[in-house]
């Protein structure tokens, strides 16, 4: 006789993972932390390429997007404290750990960025005339500090999820990186759309279709990729917010594209880019903890790598 097989529960229905603590501040913090990289390569190509507009847009944007997932980060924590006692190691095999210290030299980067914008508003003569001449080149080598560090800031979330034991956050490892880069991109594109006319959107408009095109990849993948562990992807609310973002996307980018020349038609692309964005990581936040929640979705892949291994004549410990 053979013991029958396990059901998927736990003892008194609870899960066997521990799902997330994590409320929608978290949620907030990966959408405004890929606000404030996209939009600091977007100040940087804007200055790279002598669109002021792009580059003062994009500068205030980074500052403004970093400052909330400051606090939607310190929210998270408890007390501010802890943000500093992670300084104290620096331990490059810790998503978390990393993504302090990227945090730590992305924001003050973007913080004098942002400042030196403020140049023009001081007077011509005595030590703010000294300053009004000092702040340019100062901002301009500091919006290159921090778009070098966007990459970092856009993706290190994705590898932090990825981290966990989260079933359909941990399977999803090689795209969820991807789905961030392009969310970063495109909501940065979404900024340039909405603050420039639409003869300095050049740049914007580009990031837009990059952008898109990587989040649409990436959330196409774990939505079909995983097996049963796309599932969380594709129903409840975390599948009716994916759908939306890859409709607002898919709007966005041809709205920036068949719009180029009107100004209403790129305000309403970029709105649709910021909308996508938020909607994506909203929906891969919820449908990861939608996969911690339920048994089938840590119980079914362990039993299926198990035959598989059976299958090629492994041992099984």
């Amino acid at each position: 006789m053979r013991v029958p097989e396990a059901e998927f529960t736990s003892y008194y229905g609870r899960p066997v993972l521990k799902a997330p603590v994590w409320k929608w501040d978290i949620a907030a913090y990966l959408f405004t932390g890929g606000l404030a990289a996209g939009s600091s390569l977007l100040a940087a190509g804007g200055q790279l390429t002598g669109r002021p507009v792009l580059r003062r847009a994009g500068r205030v944007t980074a500052l403004a997007a970093v400052s909330a997932s400051a606090v939607f980060l310190v929210r998270d924590l408890g007390r501010p404290a802890r943000f500093h006692h992670m300084l104290r190691i620096a331990k490059p095999t810790s998503p978390m750990s990393m993504g302090t210290w990227i945090l730590t030299a992305f924001g003050p980067a973007a913080g004098v960025a942002a400042i030196a914008e403020a140049a023009g508003w001081l007077p011509r003569r005595g030590l703010l005339g000294l300053a009004r001449r000092a702040l340019p080149p100062v901002g301009h080598a500091a919006g290159l500090l921090a778009a070098g560090t966007a990459p970092a800031l856009a993706t290190y979330t994705g590898v932090l999820l990825a981290d966990t034991a989260v079933p359909s956050w941990h399977e999803a490892y090689p795209e969820l990186p991807v789905i961030f880069a392009g969310s970063a991109l495109a909501s940065g594109a979404g900024v340039g759309l909405l603050a420039a006319p639409p003869a300095e959107a050049g740049p914007a408009r580009r990031m837009a279709v990059a952008g898109a095109a990587l989040e649409l990849y990436g959330a196409h993948r774990v939505e079909t990729r995983l097996g049963l562990l796309s599932e969380p992807y594709r129903r409840g609310r975390p599948g009716r917010l994916l759908r939306a973002g890859r409709l607002l996307t898919a709007a966005g980018v041809a709205g920036a594209l068949l719009g180029r020349r009107s100004r209403v038609a790129g305000a309403f692309s970029g709105a649709a880019l910021l909308a996508a964005s938020v909607a994506t990581r909203f929906g891969i936040f919820y449908g990861g903890v939608a996969s911690a929640r339920d048994p089938r979705y840590t119980v079914v892949p362990q039993r299926e790598r198990l035959e598989a291994r059976r299958t090629e004549g492994g041992s099984v410990t």
